[in-house]
């Protein structure tokens, strides 16, 4: 339902185009094409590596170009691919591996979807995202899978279900390292912090630095936590239980240390920023912060991105008298008609 048949040969043409970067895609391209026409072909790690390749590869073309991008791809790769790897015939250590692949392939789709806007629909790459997870006994993206749930849910405003998704990934994870621990906490920091506890915000904020102190340097491509994450969660604890200036500062360092690879994130959180820089007075820091955004922002396709570019423009038209402030809607005048349509 999510594939547009009469683009099918241009998305598999691009779909291609990238999975040719991933060691041995060849000959797993010859696997697919006859698990086409015989759906009961056994099925070994090596289809299940070609899986989770692609969704990394998928994942950092969503990270520098935003979920309208490859969420078409990613779509079109589980509907001609990994769907039938899952009708195949194969050991019970490889099936549970392909459910698992399957289902964090699903979930990085959801969370394209909801780049898009498209919360309903990321909401039902959700749920099948849990339920193979789940099938697969994967800790791991079961519980990623929730706290994304939470995080979409603390964007649209919905505190208790944000906390109710994110206490559940905690208790869903006992065994879990330090990342993950951290990974988990910081989001419910958020949670607690959207529903006006800030005692228990601040523990969990607490939690979470105290588990990425433990935390080994190097991070997965998606469904990792770093430095910046938590910074970025320092700052929106900050935000919702009231510091504005602690709030910038968090945020400011969170921008600072965040690789240089997370392109929509930065439209994004420079873009808050700036509205936040705003709300505290300091209009020409806000101005100069929304242009670093806009510097990025026309290789970006992205729902909540476009989400941010018109907030800019609503809170920076009743400054147009400053000069600075009209050469910032100036150079937006044209995106808009770009990127908005």
């Amino acid at each position: 339902m999510d594939m547009d048949p009469s683009r099918r040969g241009v998305l598999g043409a691009g779909l291609y185009s990238v999975a040719l970067t991933i060691p041995g895609w060849q000959d797993v391209v010859g696997r697919f094409g006859k698990l086409r026409t015989d759906p009961h072909t056994r099925i070994g790690m090596a289809e299940v590596e070609a899986v989770m390749a692609m969704t990394e590869r998928i994942s950092e073309m969503d990270d520098q170009f935003g979920g309208r991008t490859a969420r078409p791809m990613a779509a079109a790769f589980m509907v001609n691919n990994v769907a039938p790897h899952l009708q195949a015939t194969a050991s019970e250590g490889v099936r549970k591996a392909m459910l698992s692949a399957a289902a964090d392939h699903l979930y990085l789709t959801g969370y394209m979807a909801v780049d898009e806007r498209l919360d309903m629909l990321g909401q039902n790459y959700y749920t099948k995202a849990l339920e193979l997870a789940g099938a697969a006994g994967d800790h791991l993206t079961y519980c990623t899978v929730l706290r994304g749930m939470s995080v979409q849910a603390v964007e649209l405003g919905h505190g208790q279900a944000a906390l109710r998704y994110a206490d559940a990934a905690s208790a869903a994870s006992p065994e879990a390292g330090p990342r993950m621990r951290a990974f988990l906490a910081g989001q419910q920091a958020h949670a607690l912090a959207r529903i006006g506890d800030r005692r228990g915000a601040l523990a969990m904020l607490h939690a979470a630095e105290a588990a990425m102190e433990q935390a080994e340097s190097k991070a997965k491509a998606h469904g990792s936590y770093d430095p910046a994450s938590l910074a970025y969660h320092v700052a929106q604890v900050n935000y919702e239980l009231g510091d504005r200036e602690g709030a910038i500062r968090a945020l400011e360092q969170s921008e600072k240390v965040r690789p240089h690879v997370y392109r929509r994130a930065r439209v994004r959180h420079r873009s808050m920023l700036a509205e936040w820089k705003l709300e505290a007075g300091l209009l020409e820091e806000a101005v100069q912060t929304w242009h670093l955004a806009l510097d990025d922002y026309p290789h970006v396709q992205s729902g909540r991105a476009d989400d941010r570019f018109r907030a800019m423009l609503a809170a920076i038209r009743p400054h147009a008298r400053n000069p600075r402030a009209r050469d910032l809607l100036e150079r937006a005048r044209p995106m808009a008609a770009s990127q908005l349509g």
